[in-house]
């Protein structure tokens, strides 16, 4: 039988890897009562990471672990993605090209602007912005490097719940936000069933539940506010593969909740988070994830490139 895709030694390769390229990011303590939970929470302020987001673990162990060619890097995203692969870039000194859809919001291509890069349009979502990147990749033999559905970018992204068990060992449930799939996917190799990790999703936008109610990957409709950085049309293979074993189960928000999830993020901590890094905690304060007595939570804030204005 062979063993799983991404394992705890690949997310330990990763972290020796990235060491000196990535940053420690800090865990918070919410009261109890806080977001609904009763007990209280514990927060992963991964929107402290360099580019605002998670992405530059997976970025920067799928470059450092590949023979870059002489064109570069390539990449396709909502814009989170995007400019953790510009920083990356940048950092190492490699050409970059970027694809965006529509959907990306200005924030973030101010970002990707800000590290060099002027994006390239690819349709209207994700998807379309992805398909229009393989094609030129093929063009000019650039290192692809997925946002989610390969296993170097997932053992990056490994590391987010790596740091966040030495910090919070006693943890008995992770909330993680899910658009394609790799951040997820990443948290549930590491932690291995050792603790249960829960998958939220926004209800316009959910691939990974609808891939689990199915057995297999299929594609859905994508629109609402966290689009931009969770709307990905169908999870990756990769990250259903993990999910149907180690993902405990998904469960969906309204907008309107994660909207709300970001201003009670501001309100109590002063945290301002984009729609996707709140949606986690969204499933707390509507009570679409109910912790039993005594359990412990966390929650990854996941991204931060925002428009305060939004919020």
């Amino acid at each position: 039988m062979a063993g799983p895709p991404v394992t705890r030694a690949d997310a330990e390769a990763a972290a020796v890897r990235l060491a000196g390229h990535v940053r420690p990011t800090p865990v918070i303590e919410a009261g109890a009562g806080s977001f609904g939970v009763e007990q209280g929470l514990t927060l992963k302020l991964e929107l402290m990471q360099h580019t605002g987001s998670f992405k530059p673990r997976g970025a920067f162990n799928r470059v450092l672990s590949a023979d870059v060619p002489e064109a570069g890097v390539i990449a396709a995203s909502g814009g989170n993605h995007g400019a953790a692969v510009a920083y990356v870039a940048r950092s190492l000194g490699l050409p970059a090209e970027i694809f965006v859809p529509e959907t990306t919001s200005p924030v973030k291509v101010g970002r990707l602007r800000g590290f060099g890069i002027e994006p390239t349009l690819g349709g209207a979502l994700y998807d379309d912005a992805q398909a229009a990147c393989e094609i030129r990749a093929t063009e000019t033999g650039a290192l692809m490097v997925h946002p989610y559905d390969h296993p170097a970018v997932v053992a990056g992204q490994a590391t987010v719940a790596r740091e966040f068990e030495a910090d919070a060992p006693e943890l008995d449930t992770v909330l993680v936000a899910v658009g394609g799939g790799g951040l997820v996917a990443g948290v549930a190799a590491w932690y291995d069933n050792r603790v249960r990790v829960v998958a939220v999703e926004p209800q316009t936008s959910r691939c990974l539940g609808a891939a689990l109610d199915a057995g297999h990957p299929v594609e859905v409709g994508v629109s609402g506010v966290a689009s931009d950085s969770l709307g990905a049309r169908q999870v990756g293979a990769l990250a259903f593969a993990i999910a149907a074993t180690s993902v405990a189960f998904a469960v969906a928000v309204a907008d309107e909740a994660i909207v709300a999830a970001q201003r009670a993020l501001w309100a109590d901590l002063r945290v301002m988070t984009e729609p996707g890094g709140a949606t986690a905690l969204a499933a707390l304060m509507t009570g679409a994830y109910r912790p039993e007595p005594g359990e412990r939570v966390g929650g990854i804030v996941c991204g931060a490139n925002v428009d305060p204005a939004t919020i």
